[in-house]
């Protein structure tokens, strides 16, 4: 078994204006990088000092800045980068405000936006990556079980949630705040959710 954290990476100018992302590579911005440390210092009072801590993120800017970050807050090796783990992919909403996407689509998890990645595709790639993941943490770790940190975002963390309990989060009608952890024990293919940090939209 397993220890999964995901984390959400930190606050881009885009967050805070309120802008889709998507894969548009939009790197941190100063927030976001205390965000992340902020992050690091957390984990570190969580995890076991003696685990074997591996850090991996998607390969975007903001995810894979904030997985530096966290890493040198806990002392871990260069973190490993997966394509796999970017966010989904917003097709032509990328860019857009939130309220303009309402205003054109209607609801965020029902609309049909052109060139957007299937919220079931979305969840089978973060799924497979994350088998992935887990399988070379632990080959890195061998024999040693690794507390494994994942950097991710905001969509593909929701699905994972919701795959984990049995499609629906939590708290419904909240989002995952920029920089929140949240626990998962891993099991060949059961993911177990442990602990879920949300924030009202």
């Amino acid at each position: 078994m397993t220890i999964l954290t995901l984390v959400r990476h930190g606050e881009t100018d885009w967050n805070r204006d309120g802008r889709v992302q998507g894969s548009t590579d939009i790197p941190l911005n100063d927030t976001g990088r205390q965000q992340a440390r902020e992050a690091g210092r957390a984990l570190r009072e969580v995890i076991d000092a003696d685990a074997a801590t591996v850090v991996a993120s998607s390969d975007l800017l903001r995810a894979a800045e904030t997985a530096d970050l966290i890493a040198h807050e806990l002392g871990a090796d260069e973190p490993r980068r997966y394509r796999g783990l970017r966010e989904r992919a917003y097709g032509e909403a990328e860019g857009m405000t939130t309220t303009d996407f309402r205003a054109r689509w209607g609801d965020w998890f029902t609309a049909d936006v052109p060139g957007a990645e299937t919220w079931d595709d979305l969840r089978r790639r973060a799924l497979e990556t994350l088998r992935r993941t887990v399988q070379d943490a632990r080959r890195a770790t061998s024999p040693a079980a690794p507390a494994l940190v994942v950097v991710a975002h905001g969509a593909l963390i929701r699905e994972v949630i919701r795959h984990a309990t049995g499609g629906e989060l939590p708290i419904p009608g909240e989002r995952l705040p920029n920089g929140s952890a949240h626990t998962f024990l891993m099991e060949r293919d059961r993911l177990q959710l442990l602990s879920y940090v949300a924030a009202p939209l």
